[in-house]
């Protein structure tokens, strides 16, 4: 790991690096402790890596799709052959379990792996005009140059989930990760140059302060598409750079998940699954279950389950090996998930387990229960980003359906119940673009991701991930 550290110098453009300008310090979650100083790139340095992917995306189009499935599918053999390795730098910087930071590494090879063989399954079609006067031809092509922007949460998956479909697709990138987590970013790149991956096709960028190299790049006339993971508000206001110019936008925003327990529901799934569902990164993912709807009649028992789960987690100070909970990504961050409970408390809800920040020298936050939440209580509104469970109890489904849909994100929604029609036909009563029924994680490489109303655009895995980075061009002859 020290090894992987000392690589992280200057920055990737064009395949090499530039000479610092800037120093970005990076800390240790689980320590509190800087861990790394990386380079930080000006506005120039930003343009001249959309100028580097600019001149390398004619080539990297005209690559044949097996070559670039080859690449791809090296960067996977690659990625989980150093997997202990990469997932050691991202348990540094981000400060998750080692469980969890293997899981994340696989995770995100995986992406690797399922676009290097959607690269050579790209279709086209030919078929003659209804008026029988013509052929039409309907023929795939990149999108072009692409700025990608990621989240700290997840500092391996995020990148690779986007990078993956834009070269399988024949698009040239430039990335800019999370200025809380950008060493396993640039690990990433590092791996995907040592693969085989041409100049230029990947650029790395940290702009620190980021907003105006951002805004630079997007004004850029060589960039046809910006990919954005990250809360609503800041895609908003990509949207609104990306407008200008009308550019293709993927948008994978924030969510409000419910959480609906039903009257059948057998508890112990259901506990099992709001675990698995609740504390992943220690709470601080876009699917995070916000709101936990449980129904009167298994509320009790839902509640004095979940709360002995909760309470019954390790936690990680110092990094031990058996840890189920990692820190918070900061200071700030627990501050504001502390700030949630008491404002919850002092309406009202009643502390069942956890409920504060511990002494110790990094950033954690108690696994935390809430029961008695009321559901207008302000906790229910934004997304909490930590490890802390609000639990509102219900009796009639229509009205839980009603508050399930009652915010303006739309990401993911889980459902619970011991009968699989029961089950499914309140899902698709749901308002999100991702239902988890009887079960905490799905997430798949191979199947679609992504939100509705303002939790997105688009869809990132699956087959819809790399049409995301193609446009489809309309030939018409009369041979």
């Amino acid at each position: 790991m020290i090894d992987a550290l000392d690589r992280l110098e200057g920055l990737l453009v064009d395949g090499g690096a530039a000479h610092a300008n800037g120093k970005l310090d990076v800390f240790d979650p689980t320590t509190g402790d800087q861990i790394a100083g990386i380079a930080t790139s000006t506005t120039e340095d930003c343009l001249a890596a959309v100028e580097a992917a600019s001149q390398a995306a004619g080539r990297w189009a005209a690559t044949p799709p097996r070559e670039r499935a080859e690449l791809l599918r090296r960067c996977y053999e690659t990625m989980m052959a150093e997997q202990a390795e990469i997932a050691a730098l991202l348990q540094l910087e981000n400060g998750k379990p080692m469980a969890e930071a293997l899981g994340e590494v696989a995770y995100a090879a995986d992406f690797f792996r399922w676009f290097s063989e959607e690269a050579v399954r790209i279709r086209g079609e030919i078929r003659r005009s209804p008026m029988g006067d013509k052929h039409i031809m309907v023929l795939p092509e990149p999108v072009g140059v692409s700025v990608q922007i990621t989240p700290w949460n997840f500092p391996a998956a995020m990148p690779v989930r986007k990078i993956a479909p834009a070269l399988a697709a024949g698009c040239t990138t430039v990335v800019k990760p999370a200025p809380a987590t950008p060493l396993t970013a640039y690990y990433i790149a590092d791996l995907m140059a040592r693969c085989g991956t041409p100049q230029g096709v990947i650029n790395l960028v940290i702009p620190e302060p980021p907003n105006e190299a951002t805004a630079a790049m997007l004004a850029d006339r060589a960039v046809r598409k910006v990919s954005f993971t990250g809360s609503i508000a800041v895609g908003k206001h990509l949207l609104r750079l990306a407008a200008d110019r009308v550019l293709r936008t993927s948008m994978e925003l924030g969510g409000n998940a419910p959480f609906v327990v039903l009257a059948d529901a057998e508890v112990d799934v259901a506990v099992e699954a709001a675990i698995a569902a609740k504390m992943r990164n220690t709470g601080a993912t876009c699917v995070a279950p916000n709101r936990l709807y449980v129904h009167e009649q298994v509320a009790d028992d839902f509640t004095e389950a979940l709360s002995a789960r909760m309470a019954g987690l390790t936690i990680g100070y110092d990094r031990r090996p058996d840890a189920q909970v990692g820190p918070l990504i900061s200071t700030r961050e627990r501050a504001k998930v502390a700030g949630l409970v008491t404002t919850a408390v002092s309406g009202g809800a009643k502390v069942v387990t956890g409920g504060r920040a511990p002494d110790c020298s990094g950033y954690f936050y108690e696994p935390t229960v809430l029961a008695d939440v009321e559901p207008d209580a302000p906790i229910l509104t934004q997304e909490i980003f930590g490890p802390v469970a609000p639990l509102v109890r219900f009796s009639d489904e229509a009205s839980v359906v009603e508050m399930a849909n009652s915010t303006n994100a739309g990401l993911i929604a889980y459902v619970i119940s011991g009968d699989l029609g029961h089950g499914l036909a309140v899902g698709q009563r749901l308002e999100a673009g991702l239902v988890a029924l009887n079960r905490g994680i799905i997430s798949d490489a191979s199947a679609p991701f992504g939100g509705v109303k303002e939790s997105g655009i688009g869809r990132e895995g699956g087959f819809e991930g790399i049409e995301e980075y193609l446009e489809r061009k309309y030939v018409a002859s009369n041979w």
